[in-house]
Parts: structure tokens; sequence; C-alpha cells
């Protein structure tokens, strides 16, 4: 997508093309849970999280979302060092602080939707802000460099009108949620360090 589009619903998924095995993956497990529902008489709800992240979660490795791999970086970093972040920092996403995928989750579960129903905030920010807010968060001077790597689509804009109908909202802005995540992957660096 492109910045400002109109956000894709739930239905718009399918016809799907994911560009990886993982997107196929959630797809085909969707698929395979409302088969079973079809068949029985379980209500099926699916959750489609839009980008979580907070504290408590992974953090390295390569399979951490991007405010954990920044927070990571900047944590790492001396202050007035550079990090490098992938891409141009143009490409635009959308953060949901744990706390409010949760509270999400649980409103959906005890409610009369069935199927997918997307779940995220609707605070949009582009990589460079989002590393912007990190480094504020920190009380660092960091600077950046953009180096080749993957960065996915320009733009994911998800309706959330389905969750929004129970009367959920993302409550955690990203600097909020940020300035609960930060702290704790600081201190799993530095734990980190101490055992090397």
């Amino acid at each position: 997508m492109q910045p400002g589009e109109p956000a894709l619903t739930e239905d718009d998924a399918i016809p799907a093309h994911p560009d990886n095995e993982y997107g196929w993956e959630k797809l085909y497990a969707e698929r395979v849970a409302m088969a079973y529902g079809r068949h029985t008489d379980m209500k099926v709800r699916i959750a489609r999280f839009q980008n979580c992240y907070g504290p408590v979660g992974t953090w390295r490795g390569g399979r951490e979302k991007a405010p954990a791999a920044i927070c990571r970086k900047v944590a790492e970093a001396e202050d007035g060092g550079t990090i490098e972040v992938w891409g141009h920092g143009v490409a635009v996403r959308a953060y949901t602080y744990v706390d409010d995928m949760v509270d999400g989750i649980y409103l959906l579960m005890h409610s009369g939707l069935e199927g997918p129903v997307n779940i995220g905030s609707s605070e949009h920010v582009t990589v460079d802000e989002l590393v912007e807010t990190v480094i504020e968060v920190a009380g660092k001077e960091i600077h950046k460099k953009y180096v080749e790597g993957p960065v996915g689509v320009q733009s994911r804009n998800f309706s959330k009108k389905r969750i929004h109908s129970l009367g959920w909202r993302a409550k955690v802005f990203l600097k909020e949620g940020l300035g609960y995540t930060y702290p704790w992957i600081e201190t799993q660096v530095k734990a980190a360090r101490g055992a090397e």
C-alpha cells in the first residue's frame, strides 16, 4: 500500500498474495479454523494483530518487531553513537502496545463478532519517527545510518471498524508505550553484556 490509501477491511485479505510463507501460514491457519467452525458449533473469532510491542517480548535474534529492534540498537549504542536503520525511514506503520492488544482480544472473545477482526492502533508513524521517539525516550544523542535491508511494504492501513464497534480503541500512544518498553530492553542489554 501507499500512504493515504483506503484502509483494508478484514475481507480484503482474500484473495491474498503474501510475500512470504509467514503470511501464508497465518491465512491458512485462519482458513482451517473457519472450516472447523462451519462443521461444528464452535464460534471462531480471529484476532489479526497490528505490530504488537512491549516489555517482556522478543528483543533480539532476528524475530523481534521493529520497536524492540530499535530499542535494542539504541540501548547497545554509546551516547553520541550511530545505529543502522534498514531502508530510508519512510515506511509507515502503526504499532500497538501489548496491554491494548490484550484488552482488544479479551473484548473480542466476549463479543458476538465472529471471523477475522483487525486489532491495532490508529497512530501511524514513519520508521524515522519511530527511531526518533526511541532516541528521545532513551535520552541519548544517537545518529542514524540508513542501510539496505528488508523493509516490507511502504504502508499498511487496516480498518479497525469491527473492533471499534465493540467500543475498543488503543489507549497507549507510541511514546508512552516505548517509555515502558525501552527501559526493559535496556536492562536486558546490560544483563546480556554482564553475562559475556
